[in-house]
C-alpha cells in the first residue's frame, strides 16, 4: 500500500513542495512515480518522513538530518531514542501545565500560592552535576546565584538572545561560508561576549583561561548531541567549533 504526495502532505502537516524538495536533495525518495507524474510513498518511506520531522523538531537543519539518517541506520533504535526523549518532554510539559494551572487558580482566588510548585518543570539545575564536574562547584554556585537573581524579564531577554545567536549560527553554517570568514568571526565574537556575561566561567574571571575554555566548549558542542542540536546538529556544531577556534587563536 502507498499514498500520494498530497495525502502524505496532508497527514504530516507539511506541503507537497516540501516533500518534493526532500526528494530533490535525496532526503526522502518516493517509492514510485505514477504515470501522471505524482509521487507515491509506502510504509518505510513514511517512517523515514517521521524521523525527518522528529529531527526538525529538535532544531536540526536539513544537512544535519541527512547526516543523522546516514549514520543511524537502525531505525528501531533511533526511534526508540526519540521516544525516550519525547516521553521526558511529555512529563516535563505535564508538570509545567499543572504548575501554571495552579497559578491561575491562585490568581482567581481559588487557591493558595505554592512556591514549591510554581516552578515545577522549569528546572535550570538539571546540569548541576555535570557543570560541577567540568568546571568546579564554585562555577556552578556563581552561575546559579546569577540566574536566580535575575528578574523574569531579564531571564526572557537572555533566552531570546541565546536563541537568536543559535539560529544565526545555523543560518551561517547552512549558507556555506567559511569558519574564518568575517561573518563567522563576527558570530564567534558575539559568542564569546555572550559567555563573558555568565558568572563563574573562565571568560568572566580575570586571568581565566578564556582561550582554552572557548576552544574546549567548541569541542563539546560537537561531541555532545544535546549541545550540537542548538547549532543544527553535528555539521553546524563543527562549523561553530572551527569558527571559535580560529577566533580564539587570533584574539584570545
Amino acid at each position: 500500500m502507498d499514498w500520494s504526495i498530497q495525502e502524505i502532505a496532508k497527514m504530516a502537516g507539511t506541503t507537497s513542495r516540501t516533500l518534493r524538495h526532500y526528494d530533490d536533495i535525496g532526503l526522502l525518495t518516493p517509492t514510485r512515480t505514477g504515470h501522471n507524474g505524482y509521487r507515491y510513498y509506502d510504509g518505510p518511506a513514511l517512517v523515514q518522513l517521521q524521523r525527518i520531522l522528529l529531527l526538525r523538531e529538535l532544531g536540526l537543519g536539513l544537512p544535519a538530518i541527512a547526516e543523522v539518517l546516514r549514520r543511524e541506520t537502525d531505525t528501531v533504535k533511533a526511534l526508540s531514542g526519540h521516544l525516550e526523549w519525547l516521553a521526558q518532554e511529555q512529563e516535563r510539559l505535564a508538570r509545567q501545565i499543572a504548575s501554571v494551572r495552579q497559578t491561575i487558580d491562585t490568581l482567581k482566588g481559588d487557591g493558595q500560592y505554592m512556591a514549591q510548585d510554581m516552578f515545577d518543570g522549569f528546572d535550570h539545575t538539571q546540569y548541576k552535576d555535570e557543570v560541577e564536574e567540568r568546571w568546579g562547584k564554585d562555577a556552578y554556585a556563581k552561575s546559579d546565584a546569577w540566574w536566580r537573581g535575575m528578574s523574569a524579564g531579564d531571564k526572557q531577554q537572555w533566552k531570546e538572545r541565546s536563541q537568536k545567536l543559535g539560529s544565526d549560527w545555523i543560518s551561517a553554517a547552512e549558507s556555506g561560508i567559511a569558519p574564518e570568514s568575517a561573518e563567522a568571526q563576527d558570530l564567534a565574537k558575539r559568542q564569546v561576549e555572550w559567555l563573558r556575561g555568565i558568572p563563574g566561567t573562565p571568560t568572566a574571571v580575570p586571568g581565566g583561561d578564556v582561550k582554552g575554555y572557548v576552544t574546549g566548549l567548541g569541542e563539546m558542542y560537537v561531541a555532545d548531541p544535546r549541545f550540537a542540536a542548538n547549532y543544527g546538529g553535528e555539521t553546524g556544531a563543527t562549523f561553530v567549533r572551527d569558527a571559535l577556534r580560529f577566533y580564539a587563536e587570533k584574539n584570545l
